[in-house]
């Protein structure tokens, strides 16, 4: 090989090898500040409680601290908007339920395009549902709970998270299985809607186990139907939404992570293995048990595809439950 050839070999792997080595520096320097976690839903909602699980280990690996900032309402979009604005310099992510791909059909004003301005990070599970009442209702099953609402149609209403939310969804679907009317009651947070129930105010809230298990097994709360394949080992004595006869009436939450679109695909990429290695830990695993968390493994890329699809498969849920845009 003559010197020349040997020459411009050199210099072609160079030119191939050189461009990667400052993203591979950006990515080894990151992170070299505390990370803002933009969490859309209030504080006590499965939306921030499962997050917070993740971050505390997260934050633990990445030697930095990770800041919580709770912005619900408007079913989520303050906070999506806040980050898809965002510097995309990996100091600015999102944690957001299923209601991310219900926005777009609910809110025909939004300033952001969720699939277009958002990169996905990481899924950090799914969470079946509940169904709750007050027991002063005096509906111990769900058989009665259906047959007492089909007795006055209209007369009974549920609670959510907010208009579009998962758990606005999740009532939608469930009401037209079981073929009942009820009158939609939004508040902003899990808190709120519980308080709703305990109250007596609200009928029923389709709600994460592990937000009303405590009221449960305390005797505040009535729990008459879960969401899911099989019976919650929380719950055994609750039987499923199959089980108890209706059909195509689940409708799966889950929480994820994102960040702004044009964050490098570095930082995303390392973003991603941290909080797969977070989750992998022993101590998060037993916590996310606790709270009823039903692992998601999935790329960064699997992820976006998600958002994808339920973007198009949400628009033909909300329009057959009759959810008006606001």
């Amino acid at each position: 090989m003559t010197f020349a050839r040997r020459r411009f070999l050199h210099l072609g792997v160079g030119a191939v090898v050189l461009p990667a080595l400052p993203r591979v520096a950006r990515a080894q320097a990151w992170p070299a500040k505390p990370i803002r976690a933009i969490v859309a839903g209030g504080a006590g909602s499965a939306v921030d409680v499962v997050p917070r699980v993740v971050f505390d280990q997260l934050s633990k690996q990445l030697g930095v601290p990770i800041v919580v900032e709770n912005r619900a309402g408007a079913g989520g979009t303050i906070a999506v908007t806040a980050v898809a604005k965002a510097n995309p310099d990996g100091y600015t992510i999102l944690a957001q339920s299923s209601a991310l791909t219900v926005a777009p059909w609910l809110h025909p004003n939004l300033t952001y395009d969720t699939v277009r301005d958002l990169s996905g990070i990481a899924a950090l599970g799914s969470l079946p549902n509940v169904l709750v009442t007050s027991p002063l209702k005096g509906t111990k099953t769900i058989d009665a709970f259906v047959a007492a609402a089909k007795a006055k149609p209209g007369s009974f209403n549920f609670t959510s998270t907010g208009v579009g939310t998962a758990t606005h969804m999740s009532a939608e679907r469930f009401r037209a299985s079981a073929g009942i009317e009820a009158v939609h009651i939004p508040v902003k947070s899990g808190p709120e809607a519980l308080t709703e129930i305990l109250s007596g105010r609200a009928d029923f809230y389709l709600c994460p186990i592990g937000t009303a298990l405590p009221f449960i097994r305390d005797g505040k709360l009535a729990g008459l139907v879960v969401s899911g394949a099989r019976r919650a080992a929380e719950l055994p004595e609750v039987p499923t939404t199959s089980e108890a006869g209706f059909a195509d009436a689940d409708y799966t939450l889950w929480i994820g992570l994102f960040a702004p679109a044009r964050t490098p695909r570095d930082l995303i990429d390392r973003l991603h293995d941290e909080v797969a290695a977070a989750i992998g830990t022993a101590s998060v695993q037993e916590k996310l048990a606790i709270l009823s968390v039903v692992p998601m493994p999935m790329t960064s890329q699997q992820l976006d595809a998600r958002i994808r699809d339920e973007v198009a498969s949400n628009g033909l849920l909300v329009k057959a439950a009759g959810i008006k845009p606001e």
